[in-house]
């Protein structure tokens, strides 16, 4: 009989509660993904009211969404390895009941400080939740299948931007801003429920070890799209993180209009997710360049036309469906550059996507600062995908260099 490739697991019969498709299952992991994304950018809307509250000023507010994430970038790595030798769904389970927990710390918190040691205790669980449930979601379908599967499991992070944050923010002025991080406790309970009943138990017969995940950290290929993730995202955060003054200011927009602008990017980003699962399917590399490029051509009409309206909200629409189509690819493209470290791999996407968040914030306030106008975050960080593409070439010529070379042993 055959034997199957070392890592392309294929999954066994399942031991868990329920052997329902792969729909539901991704379905379940798809939930943690909405808990995730309403806590990290409904924070972002709940700022001014849970500093007012806790007796801290707007720029103190500040550092509880840094502190978020932080918890990230030091979580992805850290719990990818020390749950490396925890059964997949079980390690999806435990990361998803931290979220509950320590959102529901959030809520309950008495002092800033307190709220700003919870907020980082909530971030820890996030990147090591996707990690896992990516290499959990690939484990359920054809090996063809697995960037659409991811997409799937990053689709709830996007319906985050659309639903979750805007529902959440609502609650948070309707009934106070706790009942915004009990909301996102709740999710993430329900998410733990799910993924009980519908994931089933696959058993990878190639049991993970804390040093086969280490092992990921020694490839040049997991730093070099680590970098391209990193420069790609950071140009998309520079606009979004500055998106309200510029819309309102320079747009014309309403404040009350701002939400709806936002569910734009939201379903931009949604559609580039799934569009971007397919499309990497079939050629992922020329889906992360074409992304990448198309990205940069985004941003740059956004700051020559914000003045319009109408054209910015396209131009909004444009940028979050180009960058996160890439998504799907990379998150794919770490887990095999990772090998023996998959979890890890997948887990570092969300690490570098952070990483992505503070360069993109610093480099569009540093041109803030220097009295360049509202639009300059986007015509600076133009510059950010193109050094992605480059990043992503220079990994191509050596994954080919790489090829040359084993081929040439082999003979």
């Amino acid at each position: 009989m055959p034997t199957r490739p070392r890592h392309s697991p294929t999954p066994s019969p399942t031991t868990g509660p329920t052997t329902g498709g792969a729909g539901p299952a991704l379905f379940a992991t798809a939930l943690g993904g909405l808990a995730i994304g309403t806590t990290e950018f409904a924070s972002m809307g709940l700022l001014p009211a849970f500093a007012a509250d806790l007796g801290a000023s707007v720029p103190q507010a500040g550092t509880a969404i840094s502190a978020y994430a932080l918890g990230v970038v030091v979580g992805a790595p850290v719990l990818a390895v020390l749950g490396a030798r925890w059964p997949r769904k079980h390690l999806v389970l435990a990361l998803a009941a931290a979220l509950a927990l320590f959102n529901v710390a959030s809520a309950f918190a008495p002092t800033f400080a307190t709220f700003v040691g919870t907020r980082f205790l909530a971030g820890l669980p996030h990147g090591a939740y996707f990690g896992a449930a990516s290499v959990l979601a690939a484990s359920l379908v054809p090996r063809e299948r697995r960037p659409r599967a991811i997409a799937t499991v990053m689709s709830g992070l996007m319906i985050a931007n659309i639903v979750g944050v805007p529902g959440a923010t609502w609650l948070g002025q309707a009934a106070g801003w706790p009942a915004a991080y009990l909301a996102t406790g709740a999710i993430a309970a329900l998410t733990v429920l799910a993924v009980w009943l519908l994931v089933p138990d696959v058993r990878d017969p190639h049991r993970g070890s804390i040093r086969g995940e280490l092992s990921a950290l020694r490839r040049g290929q997991v730093w070099i799209t680590m970098a391209v993730i990193a420069a790609g995202f950071g140009g998309s955060f520079a606009v979004y993180s500055y998106i309200t003054p510029v819309l309102t200011e320079v747009s014309g927009l309403a404040a009350a209009a701002v939400p709806v602008a936002l569910a734009v990017y939201g379903i931009g980003m949604t559609l580039g997710n799934q569009i971007g699962g397919r499309l990497a399917e079939l050629a992922p590399i020329r889906t992360i360049a074409v992304g990448l490029g198309a990205a940069a051509v985004s941003m740059a009409l956004f700051a020559l036309t914000a003045a319009s309206a109408v054209a910015a909200l396209v131009t909004l629409f444009a940028l979050a469906f180009t960058t996160t189509a890439t998504t799907p690819a990379l998150a794919t493209r770490l887990m095999d550059a990772g090998r023996e470290g998959p979890t890890l791999g997948a887990a570092l996407h969300h690490a570098a996507f952070n990483v992505a968040n503070a360069i993109g914030a610093a480099l569009g306030g540093v041109v803030l600062a220097a009295g360049w106008g509202l639009t300059a975050p986007a015509a600076v960080a133009t510059v950010l995908p193109l050094l992605g593409l480059a990043a992503l070439f220079a990994a191509v010529r050596m994954e080919r260099s790489e090829r040359r070379r084993d081929l040439a042993l082999a003979a």
